[in-house]
C-alpha cells in the first residue's frame, strides 16, 4: 500500500477480453459505497487534465501494492456515468497471468482506486462527498464496495455458488479483521483509510 492513500472498491462493470484486456468503470458518480462515500461526476477531471500534462499514467496494481505493477492503463476518462478505463494486463508477468486466469474463474471480480481526497464536503446525512480526487492508480480488487463493481464474466448474474463463495470470503474477512481492532487500535495504518464492507 502506498501511504498516504485512500482505498475504494467501486466501479461499474468491467469485461476481460482477449485473456488479458480489462475496460469499465472504476467509479461510480452519485451512488454511496458500503463506506458512506459519494463521488461527484467532474472530481477526477483535474487529477486526469495533470497526468495528461505530466505525460504520465495511472498505475495498474494487484491488490493495490506498488511492487506488483500487473499492467498498464491505456486509457482513462470521466462520461456521463463515471470514471472509465481501459487497459491491458502484461502476459510477460506472473502476476498478471494469475490475475487473468483468477478473473476468469470468478476469483477476482473488482476493480477498486487508490487516492487521496484533496476536497470533500458532507451532505444533509453526514456522508462524505468528494468533489475532486487525485487518482494514484487502479487495482484488481477482491471486495468491491460496490455491487457494481464487478469484471463481466459470460453469466449476468451470479450464481447460487458464487454467492456461497461471496459468503465465505466474507466470513473470512471477518475473522481475520473482527470489529474490536477497527477503531483505535495501536500502531494503525496512520492516514491511510480503508473502508471495510457493510452490511446490506
Amino acid at each position: 500500500m502506498i501511504s498516504g492513500l485512500e482505498v475504494k472498491f467501486a466501479g461499474g462493470a468491467p469485461v476481460l477480453s482477449n485473456g488479458h484486456v480489462i475496460e469499465g468503470y472504476a467509479s461510480l458518480f452519485g451512488l454511496a459505497d458500503q463506506g458512506g462515500d459519494i463521488v461527484v461526476r467532474g472530481a477526477y477531471a483535474a487529477s486526469l487534465a495533470r497526468l495528461a500534462a505530466r505525460g504520465d499514467k495511472v498505475r495498474m496494481l494487484w491488490q493495490h501494492d506498488p511492487a506488483q505493477p500487473i499492467g498498464i492503463w491505456e486509457e482513462i476518462r470521466e462520461d456521463g456515468r463515471a470514471l472509465w478505463v481501459r487497459g491491458r494486463l502484461l502476459p510477460e508477468v506472473a502476476q498478471a497471468r494469475e490475475a487473468a486466469a483468477l478473473i476468469a474463474a470468478g476469483a477476482i471480480d473488482g476493480l477498486s482506486i487508490g487516492y487521496r481526497t484533496l476536497r470533500a464536503e458532507r451532505d444533509r446525512e453526514g456522508r462524505r462527498v468528494l468533489t475532486e480526487v487525485e487518482r494514484w492508480e487502479v487495482s484488481l480488487g477482491t471486495f468491491p464496495m460496490l455491487r457494481e463493481a464487478k469484471v463481466g464474466r459470460k453469466s449476468e448474474e451470479l450464481g447460487a455458488g458464487e454467492e456461497l463463495a461471496e459468503a465465505l470470503r466474507a466470513a473470512s474477512a471477518l475473522v481475520s479483521h473482527p470489529r474490536s481492532s477497527s477503531h483505535g487500535a495501536a500502531g494503525g495504518r496512520g492516514p491511510v483509510r480503508r473502508s471495510g464492507p457493510a452490511a446490506p
